[in-house]
């Protein structure tokens, strides 16, 4: 007579016990998007435990008392428009994009030492000084020539310590739309126009020089000829050459009248129709 209410203790204690867990199911999961990682603030044992390995993408259960704090740990970007100074204290305006992502395996570290506003508390203060410090090492004119890729491998290098030792991982760092003022770019631009002018002077004076040269060959070379050709010449081939042409001509079906012995030399003389 028994077996039926303490059948129905049972059933109704099982679905109190499903009902709690329905309603607590929210708070003892969760679920970490992909391109995220987590990490788990134990209320009553201490917070967020720096060397914890973060958890990854995926379902996961926690206490139903604890809390969980995501970062993005994928690739992001910060772009910010500077004002340095140079060597001679000129202002120079510039653009910078800095790629960057948390260490994951120091995402603890980060969050109690920084915090998920981390970009804004390290990485453009960072961007400001590292460029200041950089850009007034060179002169203006030196920025946008062989130098720039110097100045950015040295904001490259200088970031990267400071990135680092606040646990975020620096990939690269683009520097672009540098501006000098005004009057110092009309200044640059006069001065490699006169540049460019020089060397076309300097071009045009190389192929005149090297003109001259190829006709002083060409004249020599037609000077030898010219003696190597009267020094094989005689009077006797002359003679030989005119005695062979005569014969040519007299040969040929023209009219003609050949006064013999007539000629200079004794060479025939012809004379034809015309």
């Amino acid at each position: 007579m028994d077996n039926p209410p303490r059948n129905l203790r049972i059933v109704a204690l099982i679905s109190g016990l499903f009902v709690a867990l329905l309603i607590s199911w929210s708070s003892i999961t969760f679920t970490i998007p992909s391109g995220y990682a987590g990490l788990v603030f134990r209320t009553f044992s201490g917070g967020i435990n720096a060397d914890e390995e973060p958890m990854g993408q995926g379902f996961h259960f926690k206490a139903p008392w604890d809390r969980v704090v995501t970062y993005e740990v994928r690739q992001k970007d910060v772009q910010q428009k500077l004002d340095v100074l140079s060597s001679n204290l000129l202002k120079i305006q510039l653009e910078m994009t800095v790629f960057h992502q948390p260490v994951y395996e120091a995402l603890g570290a980060l969050e109690i030492e920084r915090g998920r506003g981390y970009e804004e508390a390290v990485i453009i203060p960072a961007m400001r000084s590292v460029s200041r410090e950089v850009f007034a090492k060179y002169l203006p004119e030196e920025i946008n020539t062989s130098k720039r890729e110097e100045i950015q491998i040295g904001i490259q290098e200088r970031l990267r310590e400071k990135l680092a030792s606040n646990f975020i991982q620096l990939n690269d760092v683009l520097i672009r739309n540098i501006r000098l003022p005004q009057t110092l770019e009309e200044a640059i631009e006069r001065k490699l126009q006169q540049e460019q002018e020089s060397l076309e002077y300097e071009f045009r004076l190389e192929k005149e020089t090297k003109e001259a040269e190829r006709k002083r060959i060409e004249a020599k070379g037609i000077r030898d000829f010219q003696e190597i050709v009267s020094e094989g010449i005689s009077e006797e081939l002359l003679r030989w050459k005119g005695i062979e042409a005569t014969q040519i001509l007299a040969e040929s079906p023209n009219s003609k009248v050949v006064v013999v012995g007539s000629g200079k030399d004794g060479l025939p003389i012809i004379l034809g129709n015309n």
